[in-house]
């Protein structure tokens, strides 16, 4: 017996936006989504070659993706993203906002605090509210949509150190938002988060000893998450399958062991 067309693509037809999605966990998610049957909007800051590079990913899946480059930690970038996404095809079925600062790798580890905190707060924080609020309200009045938020899992159990502090300060903000929003959105749209734990993305790929030996750790499952674990949780969580779930943050972590 074959399988049902939904079955098979269960966001066939959809118009998904996945913002950061130029490389790791944005454009695993991408990547999933234009498998469900999604065409996708590939997001990035200033890399063309990378993103190309995922929409070319996209379109060997048979899907459908535009290119769309810029700044979201200046609100004009951020209305441009929407208003061009929008337009592409006039909607948009599923919007995830995974953008964020890496503060972790590159010249943005030497920065100061305050510099740390401002652009986290622009970016993972103010574009990712304004950005929903925008998006949201055009989703309730078509009468349908998927919101996805990206936070954090230790933002609630909190984390000693500098990052600890400035990503639950930042991702603590946006799962809060979320749970806010949801309520503001409902019935038409639903709003979750996604919370990962121990993911390993570029940081992860060169950490220590010491952090690998943590992450698997603090995983119930002993192992590191993968951008695909997490991509495939937004694929769920966009789906019908999940169509009784708004307001949630769910934990992509293997389980916290709190041992």
């Amino acid at each position: 017996m074959s399988r049902s067309t939904t079955e098979c693509a269960p966001l066939a037809g959809q118009i998904a936006v996945v913002s950061g999605s130029s490389s790791g966990i944005g454009r695993a998610i991408a990547l999933e989504l234009a498998g469900a049957g999604a065409d996708v909007v590939i997001h990035a800051r200033e890399s063309r070659q990378r993103a190309e590079a995922a929409a070319g990913a996209v379109r060997d899946l048979g899907r459908q993706s535009l290119v769309i480059l810029c700044n979201l930690a200046e609100a004009a970038e951020q209305d441009r993203l929407v208003d061009e996404a929008w337009n592409w095809r006039g909607r948009v079925d599923i919007w995830v906002n995974n953008a964020g600062v890496d503060l972790l790798t590159g010249n943005a580890a030497r920065w100061s605090i305050e510099q740390k905190l401002e652009a986290l707060w622009n970016v993972d924080v103010l574009a990712t509210v304004r950005i929903s609020r925008d998006v949201g309200a055009k989703m309730k009045a078509r009468g349908r949509g998927v919101l996805l938020n990206m936070g954090w899992d230790g933002a609630e159990r909190g984390m000693r150190g500098d990052s600890g502090q400035l990503f639950a300060a930042a991702k603590g903000a946006v799962m809060a938002f979320s749970r806010s929003l949801a309520q503001s959105l409902a019935p038409e749209v639903r709003v979750n988060c996604l919370a990962p734990g121990w993911i390993r993305t570029a940081w992860g790929e060169q950490a220590s000893e010491i952090w690998q030996q943590r992450a698997r750790r603090e995983s119930l499952l002993g192992r590191w998450g993968t951008a695909e674990d997490v991509a495939r949780v937004a694929r769920f969580l966009a789906s019908a399958d999940a169509g009784f779930l708004t307001g949630q943050t769910i934990e992509i972590n293997g389980g916290f062991n709190h041992e």
